[in-house]
């Protein structure tokens, strides 16, 4: 069995019960720093046979790791913060498990861009997740591409680079773009500041930018209106007159 066991981004109070379970059950926990999860244990008193697995390793050590699951060994695969895979080595151990028969269970919990993007304000029924852009080569491109994006985008960005990036969303998406950059989620300085892509990177331009980021961008305006206009009014909302819709 393979569990990937999301761990707190920030409050240390953010795991489940479950996840404390699985981790003093499973015969070894593989970290993607075992300085870092080693704290986390030793918060919760928890004793468990620490095995490093990251980005730098992973392609030599996913079938190995996969193949001991196979002849019977129980792992539990953590990261640094949140959800393994997402933005963090994951995906390589969970594909060659998978091909070896191995069972894989995820256990749902702390991720940094869920909070993120339901409290920006911004429409969360459709969105996509991008990550952090890449840091010189296709950058650009990448930004380019997302131009016409109609849903609401989800971004990853370091301190050192938020005001770049904000700054290059802005010049591509336009200056108008609604925003929202959420740092330091679940933390004592927890703050979101929302506005367009041109006023948040004003903010920071005064405000020293510190902790790691999700930004949140809306998707190019008129989408939703354009669904609307062709969809018939049912009626009209009695105080603000605007068309109602099924």
């Amino acid at each position: 069995m393979l569990y990937l066991v999301p761990t707190p981004v920030g409050n240390l109070e953010d795991i489940t019960l479950r996840a404390l379970r699985i981790l003093k059950e499973v015969d070894v926990v593989l970290a993607e720093d075992t300085r870092t999860t080693g704290m986390l244990l030793k918060h919760y008193d928890i004793s468990a046979r620490l095995v490093s697995h990251h980005k730098f390793n992973e392609h030599a050590t996913a079938e190995a790791f996969a193949a001991r699951m196979a002849a019977g060994e129980t792992m539990a695969l953590v990261s640094d913060a949140g959800t393994p895979g997402i933005s963090d080595p994951g995906f390589m151990l969970v594909r060659a498990a998978v091909a070896q028969g191995v069972e894989v269970q995820c256990l749902p919990g702390a991720t940094a861009f869920v909070p993120a993007l339901v409290s920006s304000g911004l429409p969360c029924d459709r969105f996509c997740f991008e990550g952090f852009l890449p840091q010189k080569k296709g950058r650009a491109t990448r930004l380019a591409a997302l131009k016409d994006e109609e849903r609401t985008m989800i971004f990853y960005e370091s301190p050192h680079r938020v005001t770049r990036a904000l700054h290059e969303m802005a010049e591509v998406f336009g200056a108008d773009r609604p925003c929202s950059a959420c740092r330091e989620i679940s933390k004592i300085h927890e703050e979101s500041v929302r506005g367009t892509l041109a006023e948040v990177e004003a903010h920071f331009q005064e405000a020293e930018p510190r902790g790691e980021f999700v930004i949140v961008v809306g998707g190019k305006p008129g989408a939703e209106g354009g669904r609307e206009k062709r969809r018939k009014p049912i009626a009209k909302d009695p105080i603000t007159g605007q068309p109602l819709y099924e």
